[in-house]
């Protein structure tokens, strides 16, 4: 036996030797690293057209009608609601400054208690009351202070507009985590708006509804002026601010008259060029209850709504173009098809001279109702320090105030006692809550063995490389260790790093479960190791793209992960198996033990960081690929672990 088996080792060394130095078992052709997004690109195209589909059958502005309600009911739950009291914007102008023909008023409110935002006024020469147009900022690292925005401003102001210009979370004033003195703790703006994100979303709130509030209650202040015609609102604002004036326009009907600029184009396009972007530009499901960037537009349908796009931009034209043809016909089904343009110049992404005129004539026409061209012509922009609300340049470092993350911590302590009460309901609810949460269908396919080759022969062990098809398309490469007289339940090792480089069973596992003759296997789940999508976000991990469309599916990552686990476990066919996982992996193997008992052991390597504990902790990392919109409403990873008894979890130091 030991001679043949010895002729085999040397046949299988000349056959995969070259394969020893990295090990690899799905093929370039295949484009491992492209198919998680592949497989929920195919996933997303389904929802499109059913989404197509619907906006085709509507023939009546009843049936629109009902739709827009239908939608901005769900947009409002998909970004966790809003504050359900008002409070005090407790408002104060701090600083005054002289233009030519206006003036500009620096304020501070509060969007929220203890919560506030810094502005700047704009107010034409002249008797009013004029009518308001809010400008939400795009990403600039000096918010309000950007050399674009004030000319947007100043030429709105100087042509009969009184404008409000103020700074998102994580700009300008408005940094959300500051490191010593006030500096930022996170670099970049998109960063913090997606740091935020990770938190708000575990506990069933978004970046979006922050700031979406920030601009509703902006509206407030700007209407709670005399020199303002509340009845005459406009709003407009480029890239970021392009999104907020799309969200804006969409759900708050006091905006009358509306011009996004850069942003709008459709989802489909979206996702299949630049893809997602931080944290606010994905709602929760979005594509799943068949909201595109085109409804931003007809859920306001038929106020009027001016499309400012750029030829050049990285927002795709023909998604911008497509989205207008849909707006269009919206539109003219409602009896004022004239209300909706578009403006497209030839030049690269930013709220540039033509586009800013362009929004100005189109609120002068649809707020002052003069329909004229005015052009900009040189002006003066003012220095950051003019335009400064607070003493020190943040308001954190003066007021001492809650910030975004203050809120998402608040969220979570409104949940305490439902979350300890989570181990207590019966089997059938819980698992109920967590298929829901984590987005996981009724019925667990069984996995499909696609390929199962021999890598390597020794005189205990065959090693094997094995491929299984969990879903369609979604291929999960794996090592198999078959020992020639088995014992004990299978041990399945899902590593969050990629399968042993050189194909052989780590120290560890030969330590633990070879020796006492465990069947071993070691799968990359979907996304991680040879799927793993490639560049990696210092903060996010190398699938932040992927998990925010995981999340526009109503199908987070970690749900995805876990059917793929369970679905292998299902084809292994055995009664009893014993997981083994590490970092990302190890929120997969306990929601797996919670829903299936033939998982009778969990080996976790390293201990796993409560939710919570991320909620509490604005700096994390790789933390998006295991989030679960909402769960903290309903359990944490200690209430979910708690569930397991009299199964055993154990937790060891990380493993080399």
């Amino acid at each position: 036996m030991r001679t043949v088996l010895g002729i085999l080792v040397t046949l299988c060394f000349c056959v995969t030797a070259g394969a020893q130095d990295k090990l690899q078992i799905l093929s370039a052709e295949q484009e491992p690293h492209k198919m998680l997004y592949r497989f929920m690109m195919g996933e997303a195209q389904k929802h499109f057209e059913a989404r197509k589909q619907l906006v085709a059958s509507l023939k009546t502005p009843d049936e629109i009608q009902k739709r827009q309600r239908d939608l901005k009911a769900k947009f409002i739950d998909a970004i966790g609601g809003f504050p359900l009291v008002k409070s005090p914007l407790n408002a104060q102008v701090v600083g005054k400054l002289k233009g030519a023909g206006f003036t500009v008023e620096n304020v501070i409110y509060e969007s929220r208690p203890n919560h506030h935002v810094t502005a700047n006024f704009y107010l034409p020469e002249g008797k009013g009351p004029f009518p308001g147009v809010l400008v939400p900022c795009g990403h600039s690292e000096n918010g309000k202070a950007a050399d674009a925005y004030q000319r947007a401003c100043i030429l709105m102001a100087k042509n009969g507009l009184a404008v409000l210009c103020y700074d998102p979370i994580g700009q300008g004033e408005r940094l959300q985590l500051l490191a010593p003195g006030t500096k930022a703790a996170i670099k970049g703006s998109t960063s913090e708006h997606t740091m935020v994100g990770v938190g708000a979303l575990l506990v069933g709130q978004s970046t979006a509804g922050y700031r979406i509030w920030d601009g509703i209650r902006s509206i407030d202040y700007l209407v709670s002026r005399p020199e303002v015609d509340f009845n005459k609102i406009g709003c407009t604002g480029n890239s970021g601010g392009g999104t907020l004036t799309a969200y804006l326009m969409a759900l708050d009907d006091r905006i009358a008259c509306a011009a996004p600029s850069c942003y709008i184009t459709s989802l489909e396009r979206l996702l299949a060029t630049i893809g997602p972007q931080d944290a606010e530009q994905n709602i929760p499901g979005q594509v799943a209850f068949g909201m595109d960037h085109v409804d931003y537009m007809t859920m306001r349908a038929p106020k009027p709504t001016l499309m400012c796009i750029a030829s050049q931009d990285y927002f795709d034209q023909q998604g911008s173009w497509a989205t207008f043809r849909e707006a269009s016909q919206v539109f003219a089904k409602m009896g004022h098809g004239e209300r909706v343009a578009l403006f497209e110049y030839d030049d690269k992404h930013g709220f540039s001279r033509p586009r800013r005129e362009a929004a100005m004539r189109w609120m002068r026409r649809w707020l002052l109702n003069v329909d004229d061209a005015p052009t900009e012509g040189d002006l003066t922009a003012f220095k950051d320090a003019d335009l400064q609300c607070t003493r020190s340049g943040q308001v954190l470092a003066d007021f001492k105030g809650i910030s975004a993350f203050g809120l998402n911590v608040l969220e979570a302590k409104k949940y305490e006692a439902r979350r300890t009460k989570f181990a207590n309901l019966d089997e059938k609810t819980r698992q109920a809550e967590i298929r829901r949460l984590i987005g996981l269908p009724g019925a667990i396919p069984t996995a499909r063995l696609v390929s199962q080759k021999i890598h390597y022969l020794e005189d205990r062990l065959s090693t094997h490389k094995v491929v299984y098809e969990t879903e369609k398309g979604i291929l999960i490469p794996g090592l198999r260790f078959k020992h020639i007289q088995p014992k004990g339940p299978p041990v399945i090792h899902v590593p969050d790093n990629g399968l042993p480089a050189d194909g052989k069973l780590p120290r560890w596992l030969v330590e633990k479960y070879e020796k006492k003759h465990h069947e071993i296997y070691i799968f990359d789940l979907r996304g991680l190791g040879e799927t793993s999508p490639g560049a990696k976000s210092a903060y996010f991990g190398a699938d932040i793209k992927e998990a925010f469309l995981a999340m526009h599916l109503n199908r987070p990552l970690l749900g995805q992960r876990v059917l793929d686990l369970l679905s292998v476990i299902q084809s292994i066919k055995s009664d009893q198996v014993h997981v083994v996982a590490a970092g990302v992996t190890a929120h997969v193997a306990l929601h797996s033990a919670a829903l299936d008992d033939r998982i009778r052991e969990v080996s976790l390597d390293g201990k796993v960081r409560p939710w919570l504990n991320v909620v509490q902790t604005p700096i994390t990392y790789n933390e998006l690929t295991n989030v679960v919109p909402g769960v903290l409403r309903v359990y944490d990873l200690p209430d979910l672990e708690a569930t397991l008894a009299p199964r055993k979890v154990t937790t060891r130091e990380i493993l080399n």
